[in-house]
């Protein structure tokens, strides 16, 4: 069964086999690999490639990078978020996508972005595993203190609006080609960070 765990040094070959199963395609919930420094937040900007990423030490370079996001104290561009990036895998702890939430919303993800982006490596799609990562993240996002979440996608995603529905999604409206729902979190009565792997 597909879990959500934070992202470790120890899923390079699979996270890297599914990078280039994505072909350059847009993946939701994994951030970017590359920002320019931000002087006047202290940021001091990464860039990370595939063939730099193959490299162990690089690729843990990465990992501390993706970890380091959700802490409110780290460095981050202006108009960035602290934001929890997880990764998705399965028993044979194969990566099989990403899931991010971020923790709170600026007027650009008000209306295009949300709390939540994600998405499965091509090879894993229809199995269940979105389903099973968006219900773990929002497990989390209750342990977290919120009582809803923003998820949007595109307009003619049907995968994904299935998705985001099955979960209690509530439409509000389309803005700009993409679709927005409100989805609430899931009570539990765990720590914050429990749920995590």
């Amino acid at each position: 069964m597909a879990q959500i765990v934070r992202p470790d040094a120890r899923y390079q070959r699979s996270y890297l086999a599914a990078h280039d199963e994505f072909d350059g395609a847009h993946r939701d919930g994994d951030g970017d690999w590359e920002q320019a420094a931000d002087p006047a937040t202290g940021f001091a900007g990464f860039a990370f490639t595939r063939e730099g990423l193959e490299d162990p030490d690089e690729f843990r370079r990465f990992v501390r990078d993706r970890r380091a996001a959700e802490l409110p104290e780290t460095p981050r561009p202006s108009g960035h978020v602290p934001c929890t990036f997880l990764w998705i895998v399965g028993d044979d702890d194969e990566y099989l996508g990403s899931i991010a939430l971020r923790h709170e919303l600026t007027d650009v993800l008000l209306e295009q972005g949300g709390h939540v982006g994600y998405s499965i490596r091509p090879s894993a799609r229809r199995q269940g595993h979105a389903t099973t990562a968006l219900r773990q993240t929002l497990e989390l996002a209750g342990e977290m203190g919120m009582d809803r979440v923003l998820i949007t996608c595109e307009e003619d995603n049907a995968a994904s609006r299935t998705t985001i529905e099955r979960a209690g999604g509530e439409y509000e409206d389309s803005r700009a080609g993409r679709r927005r729902y409100w989805v609430p979190t899931i009570a539990t009565d765990r720590p914050a960070g429990a749920v995590i792997g």
